[in-house]
């Protein structure tokens, strides 16, 4: 049986290069909205996080309608952190719309993601947005594109993919760089010609692979999939089996049964062969296992998705000032919820640490424990984390790392101080190419060396350099990379930070707390330009004597701090300190607290 009525679609796409945008108007037009409705900018970008960072983190599915054609379409995240999001829906369409900006061109994020829809033997349709940038290089975006296709082995039928000109902002695609189009019905015709109908057996028993997980505090988990073959049906009972014999099949019930109807999920008694559904009532389903019939126990194969790369130690807050924010602060508290991650993101993997009160997260970046944490603080957890540490490999008794292609986009005269700061951090150029005033660059470099490299790269090109990562392969260790040539400032005594002590501890350094910040022994108070620690006393008041007041002098002028984010201090931190996390602070502070029993453990080294 093949659906007429029915196309699956994904959109992938370099990070910013207007996914969410384009999916905005394609609701807009196909009706999906009244007329008098207000609509938010990116609304499928639901979560405040998504919102803030103008990102998107997780997969989303939305669907429209265009000449009784039911068009289900998936919103992908496009920061190679969040790759694994991308990897496993494409597992639940026919085909992908490649959007690419028009200025930009082809990026890493677009390589990765364009390699996973080939190998999986999709259809494409090539979308070239943004034209009406006034940078916009379309003719050169297209050989890029091309350029790009062959090189990761597409067919011939996908070489000969169609191109489009859109516009996401302006809601308008053409078939000629020349003409501006009107609106995106070109788009969905393109859609409906180029996206094969999805096809099966419609009256073979039941199967369903599972691509995503929500939760419902309701209903609790609820799994995301497309069904593979026959007819699933409301209150129907199945048996949930692993190809990858990742667990015992099981028998369970499908008790409430959804399709996605524009942004929201409708009840439904049956859907069929083809359909992307939504099924609560499986309390332990995962990602990757299949729904059968119960006469016939058949999984399908899931995708390997890649793995992580880069590993945080998660433990129990233990600073003095444990407690007074967060409500969720004990060790079972911080395991329960970060095991409770793993359901719905495939490329974590959370294990037990060191002692029963850390654990270790491992992740696809940075980033991608960066949002982990911040998520975690606004739901009221409060935790400790460590550096982050690339995991390694031993092959055939050799250590191999990851490492991370990068490309850069820079004015001229900053290409000089990238290509020396790189070079210390073990980078291999790979290309140099000129555009206009600015240079593009592109190196090979070990994933550790670029830990703690993106302020200085904000400061070496004045805030105008543009640079962007992805996962490129693992290689043998490169050596040594020299760590943070710069101390830290550390709190002397516990109180409150008053004007008089930071007066004088601003003359050591950058400070990042301000008069009146509760602080205690141990605490990281600012940045040292020496590469040792200074123990400053912020605490310390002015006294008065017995011939002039304590205020008596002239009023004291502060440096404004610099105020840490969570991603600035995971960068900042060395191997003896950590961050500590609460809803309503971010602290960075040493290990072991004691002045004294620090310098002891220094001295034993």
């Amino acid at each position: 049986m093949v659906r007429e009525d029915l196309r699956n679609i994904a959109i992938i796409a370099h990070v910013d290069h207007g996914k969410t945008t384009l999916v905005d108007e394609m609701l807009k037009q196909s009706g999906t909205f009244r007329e008098n409705q207000v609509v938010e900018e990116r609304v499928m970008d639901s979560n405040d996080l998504e919102k803030e960072r103008g990102i998107t983190i997780l997969a989303k599915n939305t669907s429209i309608y265009y000449k009784n054609v039911k068009i289900n379409v998936v919103d992908t995240p496009g920061h190679a952190d969040f790759g694994g999001e991308v990897e496993r829906v494409l597992k639940m369409v026919d085909g992908v719309i490649l959007l690419v900006d028009a200025a930009e061109g082809p990026m890493p994020q677009t390589r990765f993601v364009l390699q996973k829809a080939l190998e999986l033997g999709h259809n494409l349709i090539v979308a070239i947005n943004k034209i009406d940038k006034p940078d916009a290089r379309i003719d050169e975006v297209i050989d890029e594109v091309l350029e790009l296709l062959i090189e990761l082995d597409a067919t011939n039928e996908q070489l000969d993919s169609p191109v489009l000109f859109c516009s996401g902002r302006e809601g308008t695609a053409s078939l000629s760089p020349d003409d501006k189009g009107e609106n995106l019905v070109p788009l969905f015709e393109k859609i409906l010609d180029q996206i094969p109908a999805p096809s099966g057996d419609e009256k073979g028993p039941a199967q369903v692979l599972v691509s995503s997980i929500d939760y419902n505090d309701y209903v609790g988990r609820i799994g995301i999939g497309k069904i593979e073959r026959g007819i699933l049906e409301q209150n129907q009972e199945i048996v949930v089996c692993d190809y990858h014999e990742n667990i015992t099949p099981y028998k369970s019930k499908v008790v409430n049964l959804y399709q996605i109807e524009g942004l929201t999920r409708q009840p439904v008694k049956t859907a069929k062969v083809g359909d992307i559904v939504c099924f609560s009532g499986v309390g332990d389903i995962t990602i990757g296992n299949t729904l059968c019939d119960v006469q016939a126990v058949e999984p399908i194969p899931f995708i390997k998705i890649s793995e992580p790369t880069v590993e945080m130690t998660f433990s129990v807050n233990d600073s003095p000032f444990a407690g007074q924010d967060g409500k969720f602060v004990t060790s079972r508290q911080l395991r329960d919820r970060l095991f409770k991650e793993l359901l719905k993101d495939v490329s974590l993997r959370v294990e037990d640490g060191d002692s029963t009160d850390s654990f270790k997260v491992c992740g696809r970046g940075e980033m991608h424990l960066s949002i982990l944490i911040e998520t975690m603080r606004r739901e009221g957890y409060e935790f400790a984390v460590s550096t982050p540490k690339v995991l390694l490999k031993e092959v055939d008794g050799k250590t191999f790392e990851p490492v991370e292609r990068v490309v850069i986009d820079v004015p001229d005269d900053a290409v000089g101080a990238v290509m020396s700061r790189l070079g210390t951090r073990k980078s291999e150029l790979v290309s140099m190419e000129p555009k206009g005033t600015r240079t593009k660059l592109e190196f090979l470099i070990p994933s550790r060396g670029l830990f703690g490299y993106k302020n200085q790269f904000l400061t070496d090109t004045k805030g105008e350099g543009i640079m962007n990562t992805v996962f490129d392969s693992y290689q043998q260790y490169k050596g040594d990379i020299e760590g943070r040539n710069t101390g830290s400032l550390v709190a002397f005594e516990s109180g409150e930070a008053v004007t008089y002590g930071l007066y004088n501890a601003q003359e050591r350094g950058c400070l990042f707390i301000g008069a009146g910040t509760p602080v205690y022994e141990g605490m990281v108070v600012g940045e040292s330009p020496k590469a040792e620690d200074i123990n400053v006393n912020v605490c310390k008041k002015k006294h008065l004597t017995n011939t002039r007041s304590s205020g008596a002098d002239d009023a004291l002028r502060l440096i404004p701090p610099h105020i840490m984010s969570l991603e600035e201090a995971i960068e900042f931190i060395a191997n003896d300190e950590l961050i500590e996390v609460t809803p309503k602070n971010i602290r960075i502070r040493k290990k072991i607290l004691n002045n004294n029993l620090r310098a002891k453990s220094k001295a034993n080294r």
